[in-house]
């Protein structure tokens, strides 16, 4: 089983507001799951799941989680690879659960503290939402950590990862690119100093990179960083929602 990123959520302050925003960012519309004792909304696309939404657990909030997406990475066993992402230094941050119809899934943390869930879906599980280049799916995902060298190690290991590129960035330093052993370039990881913390950023396809900037800013978005061009051609928005969670707007100039 190759291990990808399948499916994107939204932990927020106020879950109404954020469907609004990305309804207006994306055309996603947020549906109740319909799972029993969790209020839990799934960002719909042409009739298709993309991603979750969910207000932040109080006590997540208390331990001083803020606003932001998750990934979730398929794996074929939870269980066996908690274990092993525990034995390699990683930590186990919510334990594994299963949910109806969807599948058994864990919070996990890297060696360097990124957080990500590990998932085995059943049945037809949740849709893959990554989809590069299709508008409102995932696009790309990228590591912001202290030591990427180290960080390839422990994905390779837990995941089957591997290094495609690696960019020199001069004083940004090293830029990698890796894939999900398939051969197509899904992501990168950087050293961040800037970072309190390491942490997975998430890259969201739109199909024009200025109308997308026009749309962030007219309802309540922040753009860190104007749109710029990045190797592969495309254009891309480092971005907030209106909540603080962070994302990458990622697409064409027309």
């Amino acid at each position: 089983m190759t291990s990808t990123f399948i499916w994107y959520e939204l932990l927020t302050s106020d879950p109404a507001a954020a469907a609004s925003f990305y309804g207006a960012m994306f055309g996603w519309t947020a549906r109740d799951a319909g799972q029993s004792g969790m209020d839990y909304h799934l960002f719909i696309m042409n009739g298709v799941a993309v991603g979750g939404l969910m207000a932040l657990p109080a006590g997540a909030v208390n331990a001083g989680m803020r606003p932001g997406w998750l990934g979730y990475v398929s794996v074929a066993d939870v269980d066996t690879r908690v274990a092993s992402i525990i034995a390699a230094g990683g930590a186990e941050l919510m334990p594994a659960m299963n949910v109806p119809g969807i599948g058994r899934m864990a919070m996990v943390a890297d060696p360097q503290g990124a957080a990500l869930y590990v998932m085995t879906p059943i049945g037809d599980g949740p849709a893959t939402s990554f989809a590069p280049g299709k508008p409102g799916h995932g696009g790309w995902h990228e590591l912001h950590t202290k030591d990427w060298t180290a960080a390839l190690a422990f994905y390779a290991e837990q995941f089957g990862w591997r290094q495609v590129h690696a960019m020199d960035m001069g004083p940004l330093g090293t830029y990698l690119q890796f894939d999900f052993g398939s051969g197509d370039v899904a992501g990168g990881m950087l050293n961040d100093v800037s970072a309190a913390r390491p942490y997975w950023l998430f890259c969201f396809n739109v199909d024009d990179i200025d109308a997308a900037h026009r749309r962030l800013i007219a309802n309540g978005g922040l753009a860190l960083i104007d749109p710029h061009q990045v190797p592969t051609g495309d254009w891309i928005i480092q971005a907030r929602d209106p909540q603080g969670a962070l994302l990458v707007l990622v697409g064409p100039r027309r």
